[in-house]
C-alpha cells in the first residue's frame, strides 16, 4: 500500500513548486555572497580561458574631472579594440555572440559591426544594497504564480537564483538609485535614417531602495516614473505617471496620462505587456522597454544557464557631448565605432508565450549581465517562431551612485528594417541627475499630473 503522507507531501511540494512560491536559499548557500560569489551573485573569479577578469570590486571611485549631473568621463578612454566582428568574420566569433547579434550582422552586413574590448568587470553597488542583498538571500521568496515577490527589500532578491522568475524580478528590481531626474531624447528611426527626436524630461523614485523604508512599508509599489515632453512643439506638456507595483497580477500597474490640448487627466486602461509605447511609431512595447519590465504572467520563464557573449559594456563614448544625435544615428542602426562590445558571462533567461494568453511575441529572450543583473540584449519572436525584434542596452557604470545603467536603448525591428533609440543625451546640457532630494509620494499623484504638464 502506498505511504499517503509521502504522496501528500510530493503533490503538496509539486504545487508549491509549479505555483512559482520558491523558497529562499539556506544560510550555508547565502554565505557564498562572501566567498566565491560577489555580493550580487556573480562569479568572483574570471574564466578558464583568462579572457574575463576575476571581479575585485568594480569602479569604486568617481574619476578625476566628474561634475554631478554632466556628462560621464571614460575612465576606460585609453582602451583600444581588440578586434572587430563583422559579417566577413563571423563565423569565428560565432559561439560568443547571440542570435540577436548575429542577425544583426546579417542583416547590415556592410554597416553594422561589433567592437569587441578588453572585458571591464566593473560593475559595482553601495555597500547598503550588498547588505540588504545578502538578507534577501536568506527571505525573499516569489509569491504564488511567480508575479512578484515578497520579504525583501533594498537589494537583489534572489541573488542565487533557482528558476527564470527569480532571475527576471533580479532585473526588474535592480538598483538604480532612489531618485532621479533625466532629460534625454527618444528617436524612432525609418529605413532611410530619418528622425525626430523626442525630448523628455523623467522623474523616478524606486519606492523599493529608499534607505530606512522596509518591505512591510512598501504597499506593493515598486516605483514611481512620471514624465513631461518638452519638445517637439505639438507634443510639449504631453504627461504620465505610472505606479509600479511588485505583484501586477492581484494589482496591476496604475498609470494616467495628460494631453495638454484637452487639459485632463485621464486613467490609462491598459500602460503594459504588448501594448505599442507613446512616440515609438511601434517599434517598442510596453514592456519591451528597459529590455523587460511588468507583469511576467503570460510567459513561462526558462533559467537557461550562462553563456559567455559579447554584450555592449562600459558605453561612455556613446554618450559623448561631443557628438550630435546626427552622428551616432545612420540608417538601420547606430554608428558602431561609438560603441564597445566586451565578453561577460550572462543569464539567458527565456521566456515562452503560455497557451491561451495573447502577445504579440510567441518567445523572448534575455541576457542578464551576471555582475549587475542588468539585461544588456533581448531577442523577440514572432508568432511564428521567427526572430523578429532585436533590443540592446549600453551599459555602463554610473558611478556616482555607484550601479550600473544604460546609456542608450535601442531597439531593431529586422522586418521592417527600423529602430528606435531611447536616452539620448549627448545634446543635452546634463544627463541624469541624482542628487536631489526625493519627493513625497503626492508628487506622484494622479492630481499632480497636470501640473507637471502644463507649460
Amino acid at each position: 500500500m502506498p505511504n499517503l503522507n509521502f504522496l501528500a507531501s510530493a503533490a503538496a511540494a509539486l504545487v508549491f513548486l509549479t505555483s512559482g512560491a520558491l523558497a529562499a536559499v539556506s544560510p550555508d548557500e547565502a554565505a557564498r555572497l562572501k566567498t566565491d560569489l560577489t555580493p550580487l551573485g556573480a562569479e568572483r573569479a574570471g574564466n578558464a580561458a583568462g579572457t574575463i577578469p576575476a571581479w575585485a570590486g568594480g569602479i569604486t571611485q568617481v574619476p578625476d574631472g566628474y561634475q554631478p549631473g554632466r556628462h560621464r568621463i571614460d575612465p576606460f578612454a585609453e582602451d583600444k579594440p581588440l578586434f572587430t566582428i563583422t559579417k566577413a568574420n563571423l563565423e569565428l566569433y560565432k559561439a560568443n555572440l547571440s542570435p540577436g547579434a548575429i542577425a544583426l550582422l546579417n542583416a547590415y552586413p556592410n554597416g553594422f559591426s561589433i567592437p569587441v574590448y578588453p572585458s571591464r568587470r566593473s560593475a559595482s553597488a553601495p555597500q547598503w544594497v550588498y547588505d540588504n542583498t545578502f538578507d534577501n538571500a536568506t527571505s525573499a521568496h516569489l509569491v504564488e504564480g511567480g508575479n512578484g515577490f515578497a520579504d525583501a527589500f533594498g537589494g537583489i532578491p534572489f541573488p542565487i537564483p533557482k528558476s527564470g522568475l527569480e532571475a527576471l524580478w533580479n532585473h526588474v528590481a535592480r538598483y538604480r538609485g532612489t531618485y532621479f531626474v533625466r532629460n534625454s531624447s527618444e528617436a524612432a528611426v525609418q529605413r532611410d535614417g530619418s528622425f525626430t527626436p523626442v525630448t523628455t524630461q523623467y522623474n523616478m523614485l524606486f519606492k523599493y531602495y529608499q534607505q530606512g523604508g522596509s518591505f512591510a512599508g512598501l504597499n506593493n509599489t515598486l516605483f514611481y516614473y512620471q514624465t513631461v515632453v518638452r519638445s517637439p512643439a505639438r507634443l510639449v506638456g504631453t504627461a504620465s505617471l505610472v505606479r509600479e507595483t511588485l505583484d501586477q497580477v492581484s494589482e496591476p500597474r496604475h498609470a494616467w496620462s495628460y494631453n495638454p490640448g484637452q487639459r485632463r487627466v485621464r486613467r490609462a486602461p491598459l500602460f503594459a505587456y504588448d501594448t505599442p509605447g507613446t512616440t515609438t511609431d511601434g517599434l517598442r512595447t510596453i514592456d519591451d522597454t528597459d529590455m523587460f519590465n511588468g507583469a511576467p504572467d503570460r510567459f513561462d520563464w526558462t533559467l537557461v544557464g550562462k553563456r559567455e557573449i559579447y554584450i555592449p559594456y562600459n558605453n561612455y563614448k556613446i554618450s559623448s557631448p561631443e557628438l550630435k544625435y546626427k552622428d551616432l544615428i545612420r540608417p538601420g542602426h547606430i554608428d558602431p565605432q561609438y560603441t564597445r562590445f566586451e565578453l561577460h558571462r550572462v543569464w539567458v533567461v527565456e521566456g515562452k508565450l503560455k497557451p491561451g494568453a495573447r502577445h504579440v511575441y510567441s518567445k523572448r529572450t534575455l541576457y542578464l549581465d551576471e555582475d549587475s543583473w542588468s539585461a544588456a540584449m533581448a531577442d523577440q519572436y514572432d508568432g511564428r517562431g521567427e526572430l523578429w525584434r532585436v533590443s540592446m542596452a549600453y551599459l555602463t557604470n554610473t558611478y556616482e551612485l555607484p550601479s550600473t545603467g544604460s546609456a542608450l536603448d535601442v531597439f531593431h525591428d529586422l522586418q521592417s528594417r527600423r529602430y528606435m533609440v531611447q536616452w539620448l543625451d549627448n545634446e543635452q546640457p546634463g544627463i541624469t541627475d541624482y542628487s536631489q532630494p526625493a519627493p513625497s509620494d503626492d508628487y506622484f499623484s494622479p492630481a499632480s499630473l497636470r501640473a507637471r504638464g502644463v507649460r
